[in-house]
């Protein structure tokens, strides 16, 4: 009796896709479970009084907040041939526009970079992304691509990091991109994140192609916390199988130490559960807050002036 009276109650939640449309922008879309809607389809949909095209990334899953669904856009249609015809023609009217931009903006003399364009669906607003190293007065702008355009225009500012993820590339691990794969919420990131993973703080292995701070620092934090967690720190006194010695270096990947064992010329490399710490005992550590002020006090040590210089202004942008 159960299954027969909540089905019905479950199939009025519409499921949330994540929608991407072709110059990059990504936003979340509700839709009827009816549609079976998949990953990769494209779809019509209708947003702010006017409709749009897109593709689904991702499905995200159903919601209940009745709020929320008044707010967000909602998808009319799977995507026919006829809609997908005029979409590639829309595709042709974005090119011709973002030229007709760059013209403008060179003739107003505005210090922006012009990235993408994208008509939606019906033709009644285009979207231009840009960026710029502060503020720009776009007012003119706006104003002139109105009237050569006919039509509703949208400017949009985004950040270095957003322009990546919409132009992907390689990273330095050989990889695509985080932000153009998978990665969509940027989170502050910080050098003591670099610091706390036993990095280099050396700006060209610990920046990414948008010159910020590589978006990994701050996903794979957590787990280089855990793995952190009962491991010696630099520099402490410990007894290993070859004698009493310091640490004089980690890895916390591989959980192994290097040890400078008394007497002998070569350190040695052991595993963490071969090596006991005589001293300093974890409660004879300093308090979270001092270790944290210790942090802060010493985190560009070791390095030059410029080099201190370039990572305090890129940490937090």
């Amino acid at each position: 009796m159960n299954d027969t009276t909540t089905q019905p109650e479950e199939a009025k939640n519409p499921l949330v896709y994540d929608i991407k449309v072709d110059s990059g922008a990504r936003y979340l879309a509700l839709s009827p479970k009816t549609q079976n809607l998949r990953v990769d389809d494209w779809c019509v949909i209708r947003k702010d009084k006017i409709l749009d095209y897109g593709k689904v990334v991702r499905v995200v899953d159903c919601i209940h907040n009745v709020k929320l669904k008044e707010e967000m856009p909602e998808i009319e249609r799977k995507a026919t041939v006829v809609d997908q015809g005029k979409a590639n023609e829309n595709l042709m009217r974005a090119k011709s526009a973002f030229r007709t931009a760059l013209s403008q903006i060179d003739d107003l003399k505005l210090k922006m970079k012009l990235l993408t364009c994208h008509y939606s669906y019906d033709c009644k607003l285009v979207t231009f992304q840009f960026t710029a190293d502060g503020r720009v007065d776009f007012r003119e702008l706006v104003k002139k691509l109105s009237q050569a355009l006919n039509t509703r225009i949208e400017l949009r500012q985004i950040g270095v990091r957003d322009e990546s993820a919409l132009c992907g590339g390689i990273s330095t691990c050989g990889q695509e991109l985080c932000c153009s794969r998978f990665l969509h919420d940027f989170s502050s990131i910080n050098v003591k994140m670099a610091k706390e993973q036993d990095l280099s703080l050396n700006p060209n292995s610990i920046s990414g192609c948008c010159g910020r701070l590589k978006c990994c620092l701050k996903f794979e934090h957590e787990g280089y916390v855990l793995l952190d967690h009962n491991m010696p720190r630099r520099g402490a006194t410990c007894e290993c199988s070859e004698g009493r010695g310091k640490v004089v270096d980690r890895n916390l990947l591989t959980q192994e130490v290097t040890v400078k064992v008394d007497g002998k010329e070569k350190p040695i490399v052991c595993k963490r559960d071969d090596v006991r710490v005589v001293y300093p005992k974890r409660y004879d550590m300093p308090k979270s807050s001092e270790l944290d002020k210790e942090a802060g006090d010493n985190l560009f040590e070791g390095l030059n002036e410029e080099e201190a210089k370039f990572l305090k202004e890129i940490e937090n942008e």
